[in-house]
């Protein structure tokens, strides 16, 4: 069975062709990385806009990587929700559109559940139950995946993600966009313990997040500094924050693993890519005995193929929708 997928839910405009839900016949990517580096960050009105002059061009390059044509596609998935609204609305609207003209069934799909599917393709041998660590510039949740459509959300952020947290640690620090790849890198040079940063918690939800005031205690310590007219040692802070924010979410996840009884861990989303976080949660899986999963980089950050493989079974679970599919922003990855 083949998905021909579709995903504009941020700055990328993205196209796939997947067969079965495991295997990759194409995927296409249009970055917008450049653009938006201009302003700091990603500026919704100018992604929507490019993701309408790329869309077509993209999904014609996936089936013409994957050497099929439309009348060979089983079906059209698209991510619907959650992301920014005007972006969501120009795959939506087009995928909609492929599937009226070429009669073949809708399916939306969650963007959150696309980033924990990439990991179906990297790894034939994964199946649900597992927990699942989703890890993003908008998301942190610890998710008990039961199968492939049903999801329960064990633990998430109460305020700012891991990955909204270094990104704005890392403006702070004068990093460009996207400012949490810029400061895994200049961490790699730094001493994770230069800094004593606070470890967060959120009374009574021991699996519950809280991000915002580990980046409220790294801008005090640039304020501080510049006030006394002190240099700050940024690849020590770029270290001491990335060891933290790994820190906490490895500690979180494998106390969730032993309360749920899951041996199977997965990690998915745009800061699965960070190295320090790889490595602590690699060498706490081993420590307790855990198996692993984490995608390759190739796949962390946001693209179709993940959304073809969850596509695959979400269609196979009936999953459709009709041509009165709107997009969200907002949406909860259990609905």
């Amino acid at each position: 069975m083949k998905i021909l997928a579709i995903e504009s839910s941020c700055d990328e405009t993205a196209a796939a062709v997947i067969e079965d839900g495991r295997t990759v016949l194409s995927s296409i990517v249009a970055t917008q990385v450049e653009e938006h580096r201009l302003y700091g960050g990603v500026v919704p009105e100018i992604a929507s806009r490019r993701h309408a002059e790329a869309i077509s061009g993209v999904t014609k390059e996936a089936l013409s990587q994957a050497n099929v044509t439309l009348q060979d596609i089983d079906a059209v998935a698209v991510t619907a929700y959650p992301g920014l609204i005007g972006a969501l609305l120009v795959g939506v609207n087009f995928a909609k559109g492929l599937a009226f003209s070429s009669g073949k069934p809708l399916v939306p799909v969650h963007h959150l559940r696309g980033h924990i599917a990439s990991n179906y393709l990297a790894h034939p041998d994964l199946k649900p139950p597992f927990l699942c660590l989703v890890v993003s510039g908008g998301h942190t949740h610890l998710v008990h995946c039961e199968d492939y459509t049903t999801f329960r959300i064990l633990g998430r952020t109460r305020d700012d993600a891991a990955g909204e947290c270094f990104d704005k640690a890392a403006r702070a620090m004068g990093m460009p966009y996207p400012g949490g790849i810029a400061l895994d890198k200049r961490a790699e040079g730094g001493d994770p313990h230069a800094f004593a940063l606070p470890h967060p918690k959120v009374e009574g939800s021991p699996f519950d997040f809280s991000f915002s005031g580990l980046k409220t205690a790294v801008l005090n310590q640039l304020h501080n500094a510049k006030q006394k007219g002190l240099d700050v040692n940024i690849e020590d802070l770029c270290a001491s924050l990335r060891f933290t924010v790994a820190d906490i979410l490895v500690e979180k996840t494998i106390a969730a693993a032993k309360e749920s009884g899951m041996t199977q861990i997965v990690m998915a989303g745009g800061v699965s890519a960070n190295s320090e976080l790889r490595r602590q949660l690699q060498a706490a899986c081993d420590k307790e005995g855990y198996r692993l999963y984490m995608p390759p980089l190739s796949l962390c950050g946001d693209n179709a193929a993940m959304i073809g493989a969850q596509g695959y079974y979400e269609f196979i679970a009936g999953h459709t929708a009709d041509l009165s599919l709107n997009a969200a922003a907002t949406a909860s990855i259990e609905d």
